[in-house]
């Protein structure tokens, strides 16, 4: 087994502590604004049952109803990443495949859990798109959209990783950040093999400090997930999150946020490509974007002398030194960002946009 190359246990909030106080955050992908007032007021009613264990009974079941799914195919985590741990641990595969580059902690989970882990890598050059992952292979994951490339996967070129005796983990942790959620896997039950989809709260409802999420998937195996968690894994507000946020109203509000969000996205590539160094691969989809340019670390660097935080991608397999994830934000906010950037890259460079 070999020693992995990249820090896989660096995350965009590193870019925001500690020297970061006052920067405006570019490398961390939770909405802006979040949680809502109402949803605040929702988790600060909770605080009176503090003193009664969990009872995840009606929060599993919203969940279950909202993918159309069985409660028994339904397993409520401390955030989508524990999901990672508890895969890891419960499965036993012979040929396990990473797909590259994405969030790097289901390969630190596997590695952590004694599992050799094959790296499949997608390139920029082809746009990230899904490429041929070995047949052999009886655990497969990737994310889709994926982290930090913001490519949205077909679900038909997902599903067709399915196979007879392996697992294929999905991790659709930004699934709520597309219009319509069109290419996500969350509802089917009928592939070959076994199929486990991961989902988080985080990301639209700005609850990474709450730590909230859940794993779709076959009955028998959900079961052993759960029956590696510890007792009562999830809080009594983290509950209550899960079950309000898998209401009809708040899949609206989320269903808004998503088109607001493209609408946002758009600007910010429209901005982007009026830099000739500054490259995109791929039709970003989720709530940031991934991007090549030289000498990208002194780049990120400057921007942070300019007040704005953005998120290193050499920690990606992948990727190395030239590339940044930036964060998706408000029109204001990009056209700020974007100045920034025309600033350093003028001095870097001697031109402008």
């Amino acid at each position: 087994m070999t020693t992995p190359d990249h820090d896989l246990r660096h995350h965009g909030d590193a870019e925001v502590r500690a020297d970061g106080a006052g920067l405006v955050d570019l490398a961390v992908n939770v909405r802006t604004g979040t949680p809502p007032q109402w949803l605040r007021e929702h988790l600060a009613a909770t605080l009176g049952e503090l003193a009664a264990y969990p009872d995840g009974t009606a929060a599993r079941a919203a969940v279950a109803a909202r993918h159309g799914r069985p409660v028994t195919e339904t397993l409520l985590t401390s955030g989508a990443a524990e999901a990672f741990v508890l895969l890891a641990r419960v499965l036993t595969p012979r040929h396990v495949v990473v797909l590259h580059p994405q969030f790097t902690e289901p390969e630190a989970a596997l590695r952590d859990a004694g599992h050799a882990v094959e790296r499949v890598l997608l390139v920029p050059s082809d746009g990230f798109r899904l490429g041929a992952v070995p047949e052999e292979a009886d655990l497969v994951v990737l994310g889709n959209p994926t982290n930090p490339t913001s490519v949205l996967h077909p679900a038909a070129a997902v599903a067709a990783l399915a196979r007879p005796g392996r697992t294929l983990v999905i991790d659709e942790a930004f699934m709520d950040t597309v219009p319509g959620e069109c290419e996500s896997l969350a509802a089917v039950r009928d592939l070959p093999g076994r199929v486990v989809v991961l989902r988080s709260l985080t990301k639209t409802w700005g609850l990474a400090g709450l730590r909230i999420g859940y794993a779709l998937g076959p009955a028998d195996l959900i079961t052993a997930l759960g029956a590696a968690q510890p007792l009562w894994p999830v809080s009594t507000p983290a509950l209550a999150a899960a079950e309000v946020c898998s209401a009809p109203a708040a899949l609206a509000e989320a269903e808004q946020a998503a088109q607001d969000l493209a609408l946002h996205r758009d600007h910010l590539l429209k901005g982007l490509a009026a830099f000739p160094v500054v490259r995109v691969h791929g039709e970003p989809a989720a709530s940031f974007v991934l991007v090549e340019l030289p000498d990208a670390a002194a780049v990120r660097a400057r921007l942070r002398e300019h007040g704005f935080a953005v998120r290193r991608g050499d920690t990606f397999p992948g990727l190395g030194p030239d590339w940044l994830r930036i964060a998706v934000r408000d029109p204001g906010t990009t056209d700020r960002f974007l100045d920034a950037l025309g600033s350093v890259l003028a001095v870097r460079t001697g031109t402008g946009r």
